[in-house]
């Protein structure tokens, strides 16, 4: 069967459902539907559009019979004429009704034909969380585990396996960090390491699901408070092509990327976030996005599917506003982030250079 246009498809549709094709037909047209997955969907919704559209129909025509009763049992037992005005508000409402449903009939019909549903469903599906998924080196992990058990046969070996990694920079010098909430969700237990090898275990203090943010605290023995943080956050939100930068950790080591700020909107319009156009990938969540003055604007958090360098970062004053809803027992002191910023009389490679001291792979077991 050949490729069919829209109209022709909907009007071999109708027939279809209306059961008005033949045998040969009815067993072509299913052919060409499981040939083509977007049509068969397509067919799919239609068949489910009918389905409402006569529930509407036989509401409407219950309705009709139950006024048809009710004229037929008033004529048998007479009672006092209503207002005329009575009346005319009756005869009002039921035009009102069939108003209402013809027109909610054709709103559907359109966003079908139009393609609408279809479009939905391919929007939602084109925003991509940056997690980096560990799958294979669990696999290997795993797999290496189990061969040292069978040579040496000794004791239970308790190591644990990490499901993926992202990143997370520091909010405060006292152990204080930000990444993504999507990154931590449902950890059993969170490190974080510096660019020297150094594994800090950490806790999560505070989660936003709403604004994609996670806030945790180094709680470990052999961590040591550094200096201060050579940058600050900016409140203000930041101008159409200021140029900006991350470091981030798509692999396990820091990656440098450089860009631009390309609207003041997030994806689908979301005024907490930034569209930027760095090239980002899995292991680059949780980042800071800095300008080149050395002050963090906001924080990476995902991309756009199909689209090179549309990426997207969550503006610092959600973050700001994350810091401020915490409940203070779950703070073991105050968060007081840097008014400093040291970063901005440097060259970018010096800024780099004093920046890798603050940013961490986040490791998620």
């Amino acid at each position: 069967m050949r490729r069919l246009s829209q109209q022709e498809f909907v009007e071999w549709a109708d027939a279809y459902l209306r059961g008005e094709l033949s045998a040969e037909e009815r067993i072509s047209f299913e052919r060409y539907c499981n040939e083509e997955p977007r049509e068969a969907a397509q067919l799919e919704e239609h068949k489910a559009f009918l389905a409402d559209f006569k529930q509407v129909d036989a509401r409407m025509n219950f309705k009709r019979a139950l006024t048809s009763t009710a004229t037929k049992y008033h004529a048998m037992h007479p009672v006092k004429q209503p207002a005329k005005i009575i009346n005319l508000w009756d005869r009002l409402k039921l035009n009102a009704a069939v108003a209402a449903a013809i027109a909610i009939v054709s709103v559907f019909s359109t966003l079908w034909l139009t393609g609408y549903y279809s479009n939905l469903k391919k929007t939602t599906s084109d925003y991509s969380a940056l997690r980096r998924d560990m799958n294979t080196v669990k696999r290997n992990v795993n797999a290496h585990n189990a061969a040292i058990k069978n040579i040496n046969n000794s004791s239970k070996d308790n190591t644990e396996t990490m499901h993926y990694g992202a990143t997370g920079f520091m909010i405060t010098k006292s152990g204080y960090v930000v990444t993504n909430y999507h990154v931590i969700t449902g950890a059993d237990s969170v490190h974080l390491q510096n660019h020297k090898g150094q594994s800090f275990r950490a806790d999560i203090i505070f989660t936003n699901p709403e604004k994609d943010l996670a806030i945790l605290r180094i709680n470990d023995s052999t961590f040591r408070a550094l200096k201060n943080l050579p940058y600050t956050f900016k409140k203000q939100d930041s101008d159409l092509g200021e140029d900006i930068y991350t470091i981030g950790f798509p692999r396990d080591e820091a990656v440098y990327g450089q860009g631009y700020l390309s609207s003041a909107t997030g994806y689908a319009g979301d005024t907490l976030a930034y569209q930027i156009s760095i090239p980002v990938n899995p292991g680059n969540s949780g980042g800071p996005v800095l300008d080149k003055e050395g002050n963090v604007i906001g924080i990476i958090s995902g991309k756009q599917k199909g689209i090179d360098g549309a990426a997207f970062a969550i503006k610092t004053k959600a973050l700001l506003e994350t810091l401020n809803s915490i409940p203070a027992d779950s703070l073991k002191g105050n968060i007081v982030l840097s008014n400093r910023n040291s970063l901005n009389s440097l060259s970018r490679t010096d800024q780099i250079k004093k920046l890798q001291d603050y940013i961490y792979i986040v490791k998620v077991y």
